[in-house]
C-alpha cells in the first residue's frame, strides 16, 4: 500500500473534496509527464510545476513521486476491482477483465511507458491483491461454499491467473479483443473453482 499520511483523511472515512481534487491534479500531472519521459527522470518539482501545486501541499499528501504513483495505482485497482459489485453484475462474473483490458488498450502509450520503465510488474502485483479480495467476495455472491482459507486461496490463485493473463495480453501487443480475454479468464476460473 502507499502509506499515505492518514492525517489527511477525516475520521469519518471520507476524504475532503479539496484533498481529492489536489490528489487528482497531482496524479494527472504525473501521468502527463510519464508520456514525455521515463519515470526515473521525473522530478517532484516537474510534477509540482505541471500541477500548479506547492511543495508543502505535495508533501502533506505524499512522501515522494513513488508514493504518488502507487497511490494512483491503488485508486485505479480499487475502482476496477469493485466495479462489478457496485454495478450489481451477474455474480458469475468474477472480475471486469474486458473493461480493464479495454482501459489499458485506450492507455496503450501510458502502459508502454510503464513497461519500458520497468513499472508494470509493480502495478500488476498491486492489482493482484485488490482483485483477490474482490474475487473472494464475488465467489461468495455466486454461492461458492468453502472454508474461508480455501476460498481465500482460490481467490488468490484466480487473481494471479488473471494478472498472468493480462501480462501475457500486454506482452503480445494487446491484440486479442478484451471481451475474449474476459471469456478466457472466466472459462478458466469456473472450470477450476470448487463448488
Amino acid at each position: 500500500m502507499s502509506g499515505n499520511d492518514t492525517a489527511t483523511r477525516p475520521a469519518t472515512g471520507k476524504t475532503d473534496r479539496r484533498i481529492l481534487r489536489t490528489r487528482d491534479i497531482l496524479g494527472d500531472a504525473l501521468v502527463e509527464i510519464i508520456h514525455e519521459k521515463t519515470f526515473d527522470e521525473i522530478t517532484v518539482q516537474e510534477i509540482l510545476d505541471r500541477a500548479g501545486v506547492s511543495r508543502s501541499t505535495f508533501y502533506t499528501h505524499y512522501r515522494d513521486k513513488e508514493d504518488l504513483f502507487m497511490s494512483d495505482v491503488e485508486e485505479f485497482f480499487e475502482m476496477f476491482s469493485t466495479a462489478l459489485t457496485r454495478s450489481k453484475a451477474n455474480p458469475r462474473r468474477l472480475a471486469p477483465v474486458a473493461e480493464m483490458c479495454a482501459h489499458f488498450a485506450d492507455m496503450r502509450d501510458f502502459i508502454k511507458a510503464l513497461t519500458e520503465a520497468g513499472r508494470m510488474p509493480d502495478v500488476l502485483l498491486l492489482g493482484r491483491g485488490y482483485f483477490a479480495r474482490s474475487i473472494a467476495d464475488r465467489l461468495r455472491l455466486a454461492g461458492v461454499v468453502a472454508e474461508p482459507g480455501q476460498l481465500a486461496a482460490q481467490a488468490h490463485a484466480l487473481s494471479g491467473s488473471l494478472f498472468a493473463l493480462v501480462d501475457w495480453w500486454i506482452d503480445h501487443g494487446m491484440k486479442t479483443d478484451p471481451k475474449e480475454v474476459d471469456a478466457v479468464f472466466h472459462r478458466m476460473a469456473w472450470s477450476g473453482v470448487c463448488k
